[in-house]
């Protein structure tokens, strides 16, 4: 993808349409307009089929023949930097710190339970606590 169309994309994917992408993308299979519809909650389906068509012309989607839709490639949108995709899961990248911060320092504290070094405990749960409270944050904020 150029540089111009990232930016286009960026520019037009939020709101309602940020909603629809990460419908597509958590779904990972071809997806009909009424399907959309029902699952958002929009009015009608002219209103879904207007993001999906939206997204179609971004380039990051596609329609089949059976007028189902489904994501084409991932979108380097600046709004979903903080997350990452597993699986069906979007998570916040930050999580992964937390967890790993979390559990060597559980580990640390747990192998040297009789002489622990209280600079390396104090070390590993403010790193845990920083990484947890980024996470918090990102998932609070999260645009969908």
């Amino acid at each position: 993808m150029s540089q111009r169309h990232e930016r286009s994309v960026d520019a037009e994917l939020r709101g309602r349409t940020l909603e629809v992408y990460i419908y597509l993308l958590r779904r990972n299979e071809p997806v009909g307009v009424r399907e959309v519809q029902r699952h958002l909650c929009f009015s009608s389906p002219s209103v879904a089929f207007h993001h999906l068509e939206k997204l179609k012309s971004l380039g990051v989607v596609e329609k089949d023949e059976s007028g189902q839709y489904r994501v084409v490639g991932k979108v380097d949108a600046a709004v979903l930097h903080a997350f990452t995709r597993v699986g069906s899961l979007i998570l916040p990248r930050m999580l992964f710190y937390a967890v790993f911060f979390t559990t060597f320092t559980l580990l640390y504290i747990i192998t040297n339970i009789a002489s622990p070094n209280p600079y390396a405990i104090v070390l590993g749960l403010s790193a845990s606590a920083a990484c947890w409270f980024e996470t918090i944050r990102t998932w609070v904020k999260k645009p969908w």
